[in-house]
């Protein structure tokens, strides 16, 4: 299932993305320890991402790239073997289950404790993820924002 984002048409990161990604693991790495902490946290994810079925790694991607641009703030980390984000407190706000790890039909993009979706007594924080376009990136971004609130 090809994957379309607002600005491309590709079966996931681009070559630039890679590359920028690349360089802020290089960057964290060079912040000391902590930086250096980070960025394993944040290969760790990416290589979770790299085992993923086709499918699965073109949706994680693009989680991932718009997760990271709506909050910056948040922590790329593994969870369970899933790419996953934290906040400052180290606690998982959303995470991506790919279909491939658990063999279902769909992935999810689930939300933890820590996110603010709050809406009453009855609020969702998982949602079937099968395919991604545009206004799947505006929705899952708005999410993010919200839930970091």
């Amino acid at each position: 299932m090809p994957v379309t984002n607002s600005t491309t048409e590709s079966d996931g990161f681009s070559a630039e993305e890679r590359a920028a990604m690349k360089a802020r693991a290089a960057e964290l790495r060079g912040q000391g320890r902590k930086g250096a902490k980070k960025a394993d946290e944040l290969q760790a994810l990416l290589d979770s991402i790299a085992k993923m079925a086709p499918d699965d790694r073109a949706l994680a991607e693009r989680v991932h790239a718009t997760v990271t641009a709506a909050a910056p703030d948040l922590s790329p980390k593994t969870w369970y073997g899933m790419p996953a984000y934290a906040n400052a407190d180290g606690k998982v706000v959303v995470a991506f289950k790919n279909s491939g790890k658990f063999n279902t039909r769909y992935s999810t993009l689930e939300f933890q404790d820590a996110a603010t979706l709050d809406d009453g007594d009855l609020w969702p924080v998982s949602y079937a993820l099968r395919t991604w376009s545009p206004a799947v990136e505006k929705k899952v971004a708005k999410l993010v924002e919200t839930a970091v609130g």
